[in-house]
């Protein structure tokens, strides 16, 4: 065997004359169509016209040009099957011995702000992925590319053996099923979400790695890190690295979570995050206020943790951040001060993600969850409270500072794991009480960790009180308003603990486990 014609027909032209004029030189005879066949033929690459092979013409804007037995009976006839060489005999067929294809843009096209249906169906690629398809099936005989960064190791192979080995004939065609099936997937993901479906009988989605990762969330677990096409602005997916070692998987799932916490705030905020949960949220009129605070709110926590601000980190901040460690440091900019500061330090990450000094809340995503065999799929928890949802159910009318600090943190536990209890003061977290598995555990932990700060602190559960004991318990502590969703059969215990010390409390009539 070996390859004596290749048809190529390809969107994105990178290297395509240069690997064709290569061919060319071997002997290699090349059926080209459109553009790809007016570019070669500029570039004084031999080539003939797709029309000459099919004996028909590109009809419908191109729409039909490859879509024939005289291409397809080339591509998948088994070489070794004499029926099938009979068939190519009888019919006058010949033998393709190598597909180079890439696609229309469809997921660079629906990217478009301002893309119609119109522009967004007109990308959708038909001949392409059917000539890939039939290529890769029949890999046996036929090799196939779709990714230009293998023209190099194809081209070497053929200049040596005049063909490529079987084992990059099966790679390659893994390859073209991975990529037919995501852009099949990303067409059918546009397609349901325009219906509005977002849960369709079968849920097909499409990721591309960005990065293999030294290891996973311990040293003995593989990882890669992969990213959605076309993610929206403001999360790590689209954060650009500006100093320090690559990120592990524990590092991606810390800023994750910090960087959805610290979206929640229009005024400047600052969020640490310690294995997925906030150690220290603060806000303030600037970026050096909200961090003191933050930093305040747990000194020892935020030692190896994660630090996100939605507003550029100056250098009086960077001076700060510079005296402690941090695994990283993400911000919507950074000054050249900052920057020259926080990277005298070797190993701290700084992360610039666009965006996040002018988004405050979230709109709906899936959010997927895999369990053994399958996986969960839920929107994302978007919610946004606001005063006028809330109810005051206590005899005590909260006070104007009381409601801001509630409003503040309700906005934190939505983020801690359940059971969560979260206590603030002065526009800073003071005791956090995660993942515990009954919610007076979560606030003992609260408590115990805001010590002194808990006197005239309010608090928020993330879900409703099963009984009085946990009122009981925030009254002893000296905390002087609650906001929890309520619902609960026991509500009126909680609400006369709360009557009888004076606690005011609001009910969301929401809840936000995080589990």
């Amino acid at each position: 065997m070996a390859i004596k014609r290749a048809l190529i027909s390809v969107f994105d032209k990178t290297g395509i004359v240069e690997f064709a004029s290569e061919l060319s030189k071997l002997g290699v005879e090349i059926i080209s169509t459109g553009g790809t066949l007016s570019l070669l033929k500029d570039k004084g690459v031999p080539v003939i016209g797709i029309s000459e092979v099919t004996g028909f013409p590109e009809i419908m804007d191109g729409r039909v040009k490859t879509l024939h037995p005289n291409v397809h009976g080339g591509l998948l006839a088994v070489r070794d099957n004499e029926e099938h060489q009979a068939s190519m005999k009888e019919l006058g067929l010949e033998y393709i011995d190598l597909v180079v294809v890439n696609l229309y843009p469809f997921a660079e096209t629906i990217a478009k702000p301002d893309v119609t249906y119109e522009d967004a169906i007109e990308n959708i690629d038909i001949g392409g992925p059917t000539m890939l398809r039939s290529a890769a099936k029949n890999h046996a005989f036929v090799s196939v590319i779709v990714d230009t960064t293998d023209y190099a190791k194809v081209l070497e192979e053929v200049q040596e053996t005049g063909d490529t080995t079987l084992e990059t004939r099966k790679r390659l065609a893994a390859k073209v099923f991975r990529h037919t099936g995501a852009y099949d997937a990303l067409i059918g993901d546009y397609l349901t979400g325009l219906q509005g479906e977002p849960y369709p009988e079968r849920y097909t989605v499409t990721y591309e790695k960005m990065q293999e990762l030294r290891y996973g969330e311990n040293p003995h677990q593989s990882a890669a890190f992969y990213r959605k096409p076309n993610a929206a602005a403001g999360n790590i997916t689209t954060a650009e690295q500006l100093h320090g070692k690559e990120l592990s998987y524990n590092n991606i799932n810390d800023a994750n979570t910090a960087l959805q916490i610290v979206k929640e705030f229009s005024e400047p905020a600052v969020v640490a995050v310690k294995h997925m949960n906030p150690c220290g949220v603060g806000i303030g009129t600037n970026v050096l206020e909200a961090y003191t605070k933050a930093y305040n709110a747990d000194p020892t926590s935020i030692f190896g943790g994660i630090v996100a601000a939605n507003r550029a980190i100056d250098e009086a901040t960077a001076q700060l951040l510079h005296e402690i460690f941090l695994e990283i440091v993400i911000a919507p900019d950074f000054t050249p001060e900052a920057l020259e500061i926080l990277a005298k330090k070797k190993n701290i990450r700084l992360l610039k993600v666009a965006g996040l000094d002018t988004i405050a809340g979230r709109e709906s995503q899936p959010v997927i969850t895999t369990v053994e065999g399958g996986m969960l799929v839920q929107a994302s928890d978007a919610y946004q409270l606001t005063e006028a949802d809330l109810k005051v159910v206590s005899e005590r009318q909260p006070t104007a500072e009381e409601m801001k600090q509630l409003l503040f943190a309700w906005k934190v536990v939505k983020h801690v794991k359940s059971n969560a209890i979260v206590l603030v003061a002065d526009d800073m977290t003071v005791g956090v009480g995660a993942g515990q598995m009954n919610r007076v555990g979560a606030a003992k932990i609260a408590i115990e960790q805001a010590g002194d700060k808990s006197k005239g602190s309010v608090l928020s559960s993330d879900a409703f009180f099963p009984m009085g004991d946990t009122l009981e318990m925030a009254a002893k502590a000296g905390i002087t308003a609650v906001i929890q969703p309520g619902g609960s059969i026991k509500d009126e215990e909680s609400i006369r603990v709360a009557n009888e010390n004076g606690i005011a409390m609001v009910m969301t009539g929401v809840r936000h486990f995080k589990h």
